[in-house]
């Protein structure tokens, strides 16, 4: 997917996408799975770690958040910064393989809360600064985080940002039609898990020939061991459902200004959740005010 950078004064094209791109990448270090109790919950975590890192790097997911996804992605943010920084990547809050939360339901900000806890009992005591890197939705929760803690993080870098409802886009009707109906919800959350019934070999292949045909194979993996499985999905459409809600607003633009030189957005130029027009927007609302 191209590549926009908005903020500061940058502008250029390239490409990446989430679960392809890096699985011809090796590097020393493999980033490794742990789960984390975090504020009572069971939260996944992605990591690799250096001795003595310059800065940590804290990756927070779009929704799904399903952190295995982005295995690939947080090696190569490792081995591009020469392994002298510290990555962890924090899944949200029942996007897991297990059903740990009994089916609870939790809303955008309660998982924004959630990684502002993280940050506060893993993270608040190092002297390592923090650099906050959010994919989607994942964006929005940085820069709350970064308001949370505006002297421990160093800078804020926004993928494919969601900031604010796309009224243009077909695909977000579609999603927040599902996603405001209880019963279609768990329609589509059933057939989810009917599928992740199904073998390995089988549901891997599925989703390989649909929707991961140049995906990595822990991409394929993490889909067939994480979101078909009906918790997952029922999970991420009510964080959508919230995510509309909250959306409805304006993205606080004060903050943003305020914080400019410490803030970067990359924008894709056919991503419906990060559309140009909203590239156009943060030019115009924060660049040029």
């Amino acid at each position: 997917m191209p590549l926009l950078s908005a903020y500061p004064f940058r502008c250029y094209p390239t490409r990446c996408e989430m679960g392809r791109g890096f699985s011809r990448l090796q590097w020393k270090k493999q980033a490794q799975l742990r789960l984390c109790n975090v504020s009572g919950f069971i939260t996944e975590l992605i990591e690799v770690h250096c001795d003595r890192p310059l800065l940590h790097v804290l990756f927070i997911p779009g929704n799904p958040g399903v952190v295995s996804f982005y295995k690939e992605f947080v090696e190569a943010i490792y081995g591009q910064l020469d392994e002298k920084a510290s990555i962890t990547a924090i899944g949200h809050i029942s996007h897991t393989e297990k059903n740990w939360e009994k089916g609870r339901l939790f809303s955008l900000q309660e998982q924004i809360d959630h990684k502002i806890e993280f940050v506060d009992r893993q993270l608040q005591n190092s002297e390592t600064p923090i650099v906050l890197v959010g994919h989607s939705i994942g964006s929005h929760i940085s820069l709350e985080i970064f308001r949370r803690f505006p002297d421990k993080v160093a800078y804020c870098i926004g993928l494919y940002p969601f900031l604010t409802l796309n009224k243009e886009s077909y695909q977000q009707i579609f999603i927040g039609t599902i996603a405001m109906s209880p019963i279609l919800s768990t329609i589509i959350s059933s057939l989810a898990a009917l599928f992740g019934l199904l073998p390995n070999l089988i549901s891997a292949s599925l989703v390989k020939r649909s929707v991961g045909c140049s995906w990595s194979s822990s991409a394929v993996t993490a889909t067939c061991t994480h979101l078909l499985k009906y918790h997952t999905v029922r999970n991420a459409l009510f964080m959508a459902m919230t995510e509309f809600g909250k959306f409805s607003e304006e993205p606080d633009w004060t903050f943003i200004r305020r914080k400019g030189s410490q803030i970067s957005f990359l924008f894709g130029i056919d991503d419906h959740w990060g559309p140009l027009s909203m590239f156009e927007e943060v030019n115009l609302t924060i660049v040029y005010a």
